[in-house]
């Protein structure tokens, strides 16, 4: 056999020859829609490759679609593919702008992306995949619930001219049930595995030899925990003589299922118990002491105060019953002392002896990683101190007084560590995924995970090259013994429910009399979709017509207007969510943010706007647990009732964004099947009137309302009337005092001064005095 891959869209001396991947690759290509299951050192990029070539040279005008779920990700694929085929390959992320996107990706025939960045576009008609010959979805186990994955997989299936999926992962799940979803909603045919023992394999495969290393509490961290411990004791007693919980062993996943059983109660209540209320209090106290207790088991002394320094801060009836609780207020104090002592979690001291005996080796290269940011920082600090050369990795997002990693700095980080430049690379979670780092000798897991999903893709950062290690920190007696046992029991479980129910029993979703009776349900559906589209097709000549606001844009409402033949339009609209007509704008609240908006109180001055600027506005109010939340029921039907009466707004409830996507098509038909003119959208509000405009300028004076200011206007005539008053004509205005009109008389009288900072002024948004 050759030592290289010979083909005509493959460069000379790139791919080796390896049999089991080429026999996976004709696979795919005979089977059809795929799932490979492989550890992560085995190629799966590479028999992608593969497919890729020989479908490029089957449709040589078609494209090939490489998806992944970070951009450090997508970008490796784009090296990679551009190492090994030559064709011309490119990369879309939301880092790049709209026109760019467009451009790369009519330039190019490889397309490696982040599915929300072209799921955005797709809906958004910038380009069509129809011409996709091969769509690939790296870590396809993300292919469930509302993950881009799910939408693009139909949309291809339903647009392309040639279409062919390749699913690739390491680990699909333990759960049968979300296997057969993954396939499902991928449209898999077809689940191969490949696992480290198969004969064909064991050449190319490095085992990966695993310790575990315990750690025990120190006495001060257990002194800290016996008192959260009776705080959570303590709380869970009172839920259990409430009837809310059976045991006061629970675990999180119990207390999150009660929590959402007291508000259902709620919600179907038209006068709900008191105790509900108070039950979902002590609930989620409850959820902050388990996760105090995680930080503090599993994290150290740093993790903890910083979650307490939050805590402090919020206003929440649970946070305040913690902060009156004696014993939690114990722990707190004792977490204080702890830090300004300096003590650590012995988990820390153990990584860095671990790192210091790997490291006698100068080519070493080493990945730790963590849940948590503030431990990769904790760790960080700590290899500085011992002059151990590390880099920390972590995403984009930024959180308090650190920003996050942008893409072209995680790029260079990725490839100095390959290079040497670092010997440790300290990570989250955001390096587990697939990301090409082929020399490290060792993974050290800073805590257990209870994922077996996360368990091997950690696993499968090591053991590339030669034999792989892997070191498990653990603290004795606490949930990170729960944790590994739980990852490994699921582990273990997903390997066997892949090699007896899916390796090669599965055709399309389901099998036998499952499959005949799947499609003459599915056969049905058809004729009812088609039934209605005839019914669409007598009411309009062409698709409605929707605009939807730019920030909708990560709802699943777009792509079921997508899926509805929808005309799609995404502008940045000044009022509502989604416009239909001139007269039309329809503003969507789910149930959690018409709440919010009763809280924060926006919901009065969204109405305003929507009254203002719309003929007909309408509120589309999507969920069914608009009542399941700490307001009472009450508050809620006001808000209701104020929407509805005091506004004439029309509120029209649906059950989910499919719902509310089928709602906006039916009220855009309604709009669009008679002769109207060109829609107008409306990028910006409408211009205040100017009765409007005196009251903005007379309520922006300090301490005048909306009420006071028309009082204002109605003794004075007019704003200049306001402006010139004197003090004590001021005061003769129902609702204004003697320190009210004080502080008007002092921002209309005083010279326009503000406070200099250094030799800048202060920046926009910041508070200044009035200086006279």
């Amino acid at each position: 056999m050759e030592k290289w891959i010979q083909h005509p869209l493959i460069k000379p001396g790139k791919i080796e020859s390896r049999l089991y991947q080429q026999i996976l690759a004709a696979g795919v290509l005979k089977k059809g829609n795929s799932m490979i299951v492989a550890p992560t050192a085995l190629g799966k990029t590479i028999v992608a490759a593969l497919v890729a070539a020989e479908r490029l040279k089957k449709f040589p005008d078609s494209k090939v679609l490489v998806l992944a779920p970070s951009k450090p990700l997508v970008i490796q694929h784009e090296e990679s593919f551009r190492e090994f085929l030559k064709v011309s390959t490119t990369s879309l992320t939301g880092a790049i702008t709209p026109s760019k996107r467009v451009k790369r990706w009519f330039d190019s025939q490889i397309i490696c992306a982040t599915p929300q960045t072209v799921e955005a576009d797709v809906i958004s008609g910038r380009y069509s995949i129809e011409d996709v010959s091969l769509l690939v979805f790296d870590e396809c186990h993300r292919g469930v619930g509302a993950y881009s994955y799910v939408y693009l997989a139909s949309k291809y299936t339903t647009d392309g001219k040639n279409p062919l999926i390749l699913g690739l992962t390491a680990s699909p799940g333990w759960d049968d049930e979300k296997i057969g979803s993954v396939c499902e909603n991928l449209f898999i045919k077809d689940v191969v595995i490949k696992s480290e023992e198969d004969a064909d394999v064991v050449p190319y495969f490095n085992p990966v030899d695993v310790k575990w290393v315990k750690v025990e509490l120190k006495p001060e961290l257990k002194d800290i925990k016996s008192h959260m411990d009776k705080a959570l004791k303590a709380r869970l007693k009172t839920l259990k003589r409430m009837g809310i919980i059976r045991s006061v062993s629970v675990s999180k996943k119990d207390v999150l299922a009660a929590k959402a059983s007291a508000q259902r109660r709620i919600g179907s209540s038209a006068n709900p118990p008191k105790k509900c209320f108070l039950a979902i209090s002590i609930l989620a106290a409850v959820l902050n002491l388990l996760h105090s207790l995680e930080l503090l088991e599993t994290q150290g002394i740093s993790n903890l105060h910083s979650y307490f320094g939050r805590l402090r801060k919020k206003r929440t009836k649970a946070s305040k019953g913690l902060m009156n609780d004696p014993e939690f207020h114990t722990a707190m104090e004792l977490t204080e002392k702890a830090y300004e002592n300096g003590i650590e979690h012995p988990k820390l001291e153990k990584l860095i002896k671990i790192l210091k005996n790997e490291l006698k080796n100068p080519e070493s290269r080493i990945i730790v990683f963590t849940q948590f940011r503030d431990t990769v920082n904790k760790a960080y600090d700590k290899c500085m101190e011992n002059n151990i050369n590390a880099v920390k990795f972590f995403g984009q997002a930024s959180r308090d007084t650190e920003k996050g990693l942008t893409q072209k700095k995680q790029k260079e980080i990725i490839k100095n560590f390959k290079k040497g430049v670092y010997d440790v690379l300290i990570s989250t979670s955001v390096a587990e995924e697939g990301i090409d780092i082929p020399s490290v000798d060792l993974v050290v897991l800073y805590e257990p995970v209870p994922s077996e999903i996360r368990m091997i893709q950690r696993r499968g950062r090591t053991g590339r090259k030669n034999k792989g290690r892997m070191i498990i920190l653990m603290t004795k007696g606490t949930r990170d013994e729960a944790y590994y046992w739980s990852s490994s029991n699921k582990e273990k479980k997903m390997k066997k429910q892949l090699s007896s129910g899916y390796k090669t029993d599965l055709n399309g979703f389901v099998n036998g009399a499952e499959k005949s009776a799947f499609e003459a349900i599915e056969y049905s559906y058809k004729e009812l979709e088609a039934d209605e589209n005839s019914e669409l097709n007598d009411e309009k000549k062409e698709r409605p017509l929707v605009y939807a606001d730019s920030r909708e844009g990560n709802s699943s409402v777009l792509r079921e207007l997508d899926r509805l033949d929808v005309n799609i339009k995404v502008k940045g609209l000044a009022v509502a969510d989604y416009q239909v007509s001139d007269e039309v704008a329809i503003e969507r609240k789910t149930a959690k943010d018409f709440i919010g908006s009763i809280m924060d109180k926006r919901l009065h001055k969204q109405a305003k706007e929507l009254v203002e600027n719309f003929e007909k506005p309408v509120i589309i109010l999507e969920g069914e647990n608009l009542y399941s939340s700490f307001i009472h029921p009450n508050a809620v039907r006001g808000a209701l009732a104020s929407v509805a009466v005091d506004f004439g707004i029309p509120i029209i409830p649906t059950r989910s964004e499919a719902d509310t996507a089928a709602m906006i098509t039916r009220i855009a038909i309604r709009e669009q099947t008679h002769d109207r003119p060109a829609m107008q959208i409306r990028t910006e509000k409408k211009p205040l009137t100017a009765w409007e405009q005196q009251l903005y300028i007379v309520e922006s004076l300090p301490n005048v309302g909306p009420v006071t200011a028309r009082k204002l206007l109605e003794e004075f005539g007019n704003v200049k009337n306001v402006i010139n008053a004197s003090k004590d004509e001021l005061k003769n205005v129902e609702g204004i005092g003697d320190k009210i009109a004080q502080r008007i008389k002092t921002v209309v009288d005083s010279e326009f001064k503000t406070i200099r900072s250094g030799n800048s002024l202060q920046k926009p948004g910041e508070e200044y005095k009035l200086i006279k």
